[in-house]
């Protein structure tokens, strides 16, 4: 018989954050998660920076403005740190639902007070986090609040039936990320999306134009999970005429969909408004496409063309410590926190044969 396919149950949110409300936007998260296992799905995704909410309002509104400021500290005091009690609630809402979910979120170093990261959690059905990733380079006005990722967080994450990954916005377009992505044979993708774009781009047909390239350069289904413009948001954000009128279109059109691996439409774009879309998939279907052109493997010249990642985390300090007692010369250690540097540096001291031998004659 061979290696068996497995049959998957898709479901790609289209919904609202409840505005700069962490816990109004976990708990959204977690009736979507329960109603997507109740529908049989297998894996979700849900937009960008849906927990707490996206900053689109830099797209309209002054970026020293006090509104914008105002909104950006918001932002940060309902951001999301890794763990926390907020990870732990989504995590258990998947184990109960029996469903995996990526969720897009904004998340804040624990115990600082400024840098934030454009994140997309990975969950296991079981309920186990399998990884994070983070935005490489933030868009337009995500770079007054979110610092750029790293490599450590570009990559696939495995499953029972496959590796998954995920991007954000306008990084689903980037051909290296997407080439890193094929290179790790992941088979569904998860595309994470705001409300909306600025007034020079047109969003639904942007990720129609990324999407399908991106499900075929990948030969793996994509899932596109969208924002919702409310209400709120265009009281909240437009500034002109023209601002309102972009926004009371956006409001009206869907744009959430279930892409396959030769860049076709299998399920979509999902009515305005919100709600859940499905698609049943079967991963049999992406043998034929990837043994054609598969730009991970056979399909491509590593001799001639090559990405180098770079998959170190920079750490802002760079820990050293210095010789203590002259019997016993200690070298260079980076990258420990200074807390237990310090700590370490005590120890080492009272443990070192020098003050022994002092300890002793005394």
């Amino acid at each position: 018989m061979g290696d068996q396919g497995r049959k998957l149950r898709l479901g790609a949110v289209q919904a609202s954050s409840i505005f700069l409300n962490r816990e109004g936007s976990l708990e959204k998260a977690c009736r979507l998660i329960r109603e997507a296992g109740a529908q049989g799905a297998d894996l979700i995704g849900f937009p960008e920076g849906f927990i707490p909410a996206h900053p689109t309002w830099f797209h309209f509104q002054p970026t020293a403005g006090k509104k914008s400021l105002m909104f950006g500290r918001e932002l940060f005091k309902n951001s999301v740190e890794i763990p926390s009690s907020t990870t732990e609630a989504l995590c258990e809402a998947c184990r109960k639902a029996d469903v995996m979910a990526v969720v897009g979120l904004c998340e804040k170093m624990p115990k600082t007070t400024g840098t934030m990261y454009n994140s997309q959690l990975f969950i296991d059905r079981s309920g186990e986090i399998i990884g994070t990733h983070r935005k490489i380079v933030p868009t337009l006005g995500e770079r007054i609040v979110h610092a750029g990722g790293f490599g450590d967080t570009m990559r696939a994450f495995p499953t029972s039936f496959g590796n998954i990954s995920g991007l954000l916005c306008g990084e689903n377009s980037n051909p290296l990320a997407s080439f890193v992505l094929a290179s790790m044979y992941t088979v569904v993708h998860v595309a994470s999306w705001p409300a909306h774009f600025d007034l020079s781009a047109w969003m639904p047909d942007a990720i129609m134009a990324a999407s399908r390239g991106l499900a075929y350069q990948l030969k793996a289904f994509v899932i596109n999970a969208v924002g919702v413009v409310t209400d709120d948001m265009i009281e909240d954000y437009a500034l002109t005429d023209e601002d309102r009128q972009y926004m009371e279109k956006a409001k009206s059109t869907g744009a959430a969909t279930i892409i396959g691996p030769r860049g076709e439409i299998i399920a979509g774009p999902l009515a305005a408004g919100e709600g859940i879309l499905y698609a049943d998939v079967d991963l049999d279907d992406l043998l034929i496409p990837k043994l054609i052109t598969d730009f991970g493997g056979h399909y491509n010249r590593f001799d001639l063309f090559s990405v180098k990642l770079n998959v170190d985390f920079p750490h802002p300090v760079k820990s050293v410590r210095t010789t203590f007692a002259a019997d016993e010369p200690w070298t260079s250690i980076e990258d420990e926190p200074p807390d237990r540097l310090l700590q370490n540096q005590s120890k080492k001291l009272l443990d070192s044969p020098g003050l022994r031998k002092r300890k002793q004659k005394g």
